[in-house]
């Protein structure tokens, strides 16, 4: 159904309704912008609107994602879990948008087609596909990291006559395994959460992988009444804690080198960290574990062990252990038993490295060696991150420029929050942000809050029009590759530099900010500071 054609007129228009849209949405409705929220699904949410598939769960723990910038909310709102899983934090969404009647200012069912910079009269112009336009002084992005589901390069997709499902874009009603052949494509971390939870089920399942990833485990338990009372008296501490560390988890690196050790010692901290819940092993490793070789295989060694501890037929243990890129210098998938379907008899994996998949059929998949017939079809196969979301949009610029064009060779960006040639285009949680490397929540209180101070700062000097210099642009994009440069993860192909082979995308970039999260907001501190130094405004 076509809307109507008449241009609704805003302050800010904001794309997007998940956590970033809707703080930026509440944050500039206080300060009294005339603001809109466009999003493309049915309610708020965002991640957690789309990402309904069974076992999905955050791996930060709950109390530390919650937003901070509320002590109302923090006094009301209780977590069940440590990591809690996707039907609580959906309706912890839910909760910020009954608590601050944000749906009166939502659009939603507003997919984004189009948005152009209209250089006369200074406004941005956005169409969406149900044929709704909008004019705004300001556009503020906040389509999110990973919200542009892929699906793999597979001759006869459509073909299939049984169930097919994405991860991203999950049923909103329930779907059952029982006695039903699964096929599960991917093992990401969306696949990894999937696996786990379907094998408890499903009458027979085969995952088919083409990337085995690290995994190590979550560790999640209950909170007790008790217990989430004694986490509201120390959240000052913790957020405190997350303003410290680098991707504002409440781990933080071991001041120590492993490689300065004794094998006993660098176990026995090994043990430790792996025992522990969370990220504890990832992020609160030895400081030289994600960027001198020698102690990341030293690391690496060890989670080896374990996975081979775990799976008692040791030929699918090989399967399932990278060769490719050591422990940490991927996104580490947390788990809860993954390794342990693997000895069940109703699971099968096949490793499309020796016999990848040719077709989908009308009954299920054909590899080079066999064809399984199947009920159902799951695709893990994850996003097109980062700039995906952007790319699905037609972003134009001062002279028409394409924002995808701009982008070909890899993001650039000042701060990760506006790119010059595309002025009063603010981009939350972008790309070269601290967020993308962060537990996000905490990230999306700096990214918003610099927002809305910054367009404060323009009403009130009467300033109309923002745009990061080409010199600024440069030397944070440079910034960012210096950073990511120290990282081994840089060596490694995946989403974090930009390679993504269900997309056609085999040239390596760097998509995040390696600095971490402390340095970035200093800088943004700087730039205030001076001025906002780096941008024009006018």
């Amino acid at each position: 159904m076509v809307k109507s054609t008449a241009i609704e007129r805003w302050e800010v228009a904001v794309i997007g309704a998940g956590l970033s849209g809707m703080y930026q949405l509440l944050k500039l409705r206080q300060l009294g912008f005339k603001v809109r929220v466009y999003e493309a699904g049915g309610d708020v949410g965002g991640t957690w609107y789309w990402n309904r598939y069974p076992g999905c769960r955050f791996d930060s723990e709950s109390w530390s994602y919650v937003f901070s910038f509320s002590p109302e909310v923090l006094r009301e709102w209780s977590w069940a879990e440590h990591f809690s899983g996707q039907p609580e934090n959906l309706r912890y969404c839910e909760f910020l948008a009954d608590k601050f009647d944000l749906r009166r200012d939502i659009t939603f069912g507003a997919r984004a087609r189009s948005a152009s910079w209209d250089d006369g009269a200074r406004e941005w112009e956005l169409i969406f596909e149900d044929g709704r336009r909008a004019r705004s002084r300001f556009l503020v992005t906040a389509i999110g990291p990973l919200s542009a589901p892929t699906m793999p390069n597979i001759a006869g997709i459509g073909d299939f006559k049984g169930e097919a499902y994405h991860t991203g874009l999950w049923p909103h009603h329930p779907v059952s395994f029982e006695g039903k052949r699964v096929a599960v494509i991917g093992t990401g971390a969306s696949g990894v959460q999937l696996i786990t939870e379907v094998a408890k089920t499903v009458g027979h399942m085969t995952v088919f992988q083409r990337t085995p990833n690290w995994c190590t485990p979550l560790r999640n338990s209950r909170i007790s009444p008790q217990e989430m009372e004694s986490i509201r008296n120390r959240y000052d501490d913790i957020f405190r804690r997350c303003r410290e560390t680098w991707g504002c988890f409440i781990h933080t690196a071991d001041h120590r080198n492993a490689m300065d050790l004794s094998p006993e010692e660098r176990e026995a901290a090994f043990e430790k960290l792996y025992n522990e819940p969370g990220f504890s092993f990832w992020q609160g490793n030895f400081r030289d574990a994600l960027i001198d070789k020698a102690a990341n295989d030293e690391m690496t060694k060890f989670v080896i062990k374990k996975i081979r501890a775990r799976v008692k037929d040791q030929r699918i243990a090989d399967k399932l252990i990278p060769t490719n890129h050591g422990y940490g210098t991927r996104r580490v998938p947390l788990e809860s038993g993954y390794y342990e379907v693997y000895n069940q008899p109703n699971v099968k994996l096949v490793d499309l490295r020796e016999t990848p998949i040719e077709r989908v059929t009308e009954k299920g998949l054909k590899t080079s060696d066999a064809d399984y017939e199947f009920d159902m079809i799951v695709y893990a196969t994850g996003f097109d991150a980062i700039t995906g979301a952007f790319d699905r949009i037609d972003i134009r610029g001062k002279g028409d420029q394409k924002l995808k064009d701009k982008w070909a060779d890899g993001p650039h960006t000042y701060l990760g929050l506006n790119i010059a040639g595309f002025p009063n285009l603010l981009t939350l949680v972008g790309p070269h942000n601290a967020a993308t490397f962060c537990n996000i929540p905490r990230c999306i209180e700096q990214n918003v809050e610099f927002v809305s101070e910054m367009l404060v700062h323009m009403r009130e000097k009467g300033l109309k029009r923002l745009e990061a210099t080409h010199e600024a642009e440069d030397e944070w994009t440079a910034h960012v590759y210096d950073t990511g440069n120290k990282l081994l993860a840089m060596q490694v192909d995946s989403w974090i530099t930009g390679v993504n082979k269900n997309v056609g995308r085999q040239k390596r970039t760097f998509m995040a900010y390696a600095g971490g999260a402390p340095k970035y907001r200093q800088k943004c501190e700087e730039v205030v500071a001076h001025g906002y130094e780096g941008f024009t405004l006018r």
